[in-house]
């Protein structure tokens, strides 16, 4: 992304540590997450279970809290103010420079993509990080796609 996310809106597609559960202990995207916001980036996080409360919970957090009874404590105010929390995964992804995809939902296989890279910053980048999306068809559409395991874009 040119060497910096810093100031851009990245969309977080799922939270949960795996489909069918709004389960986010020991999950990726906690680490994924303050890894950007630490570069300073913007996040809009959909999960369709996750609430907004255990996503700001979980990134205001030390590593390994949420094993101790802190975790069930109320949140301070101090909530991590890059963060957003969209209600599908269309309102995430609008106006953003990348979209990450860290929980594999089934949702997440269907959606619109063309409305999608429509409604975001160009050039679009797509980082698959569960290798569930169709690399060929995203990059059809105009994405540069990152898909773990598989071979860079070519535009790269």
């Amino acid at each position: 992304m040119f060497n910096t996310v810093s100031g851009k809106k990245i969309a977080i597609l799922g939270f949960a540590f795996k489909k069918d559960t709004g389960d986010t202990r020991e999950t990726p995207a906690i680490d994924v997450c303050k890894g950007l916001l630490g570069d300073q980036a913007r996040l809009s996080i959909y999960d369709p279970q996750v609430t907004e409360d255990q996503i700001q919970r979980d990134l205001t957090m030390n590593k390994f809290d949420w094993d101790h009874p802190i975790h069930l404590q109320p949140m301070s105010p101090t909530s991590v103010k890059q963060v957003s929390v969209a209600w599908d995964a269309y309102a995430a992804t609008k106006d953003a420079h990348a979209m990450c995809i860290l929980t594999e939902w089934d949702e997440f296989k269907t959606l619109d993509y063309r409305r999608i890279f429509d409604n975001m910053q160009k050039p679009a980048f797509v980082f698959d990080g569960r290798n569930v999306m169709d690399v060929e068809m995203l990059r059809e559409i105009g994405f540069i796609v990152y898909s773990i395991g598989k071979p860079l874009d070519p535009w790269l």
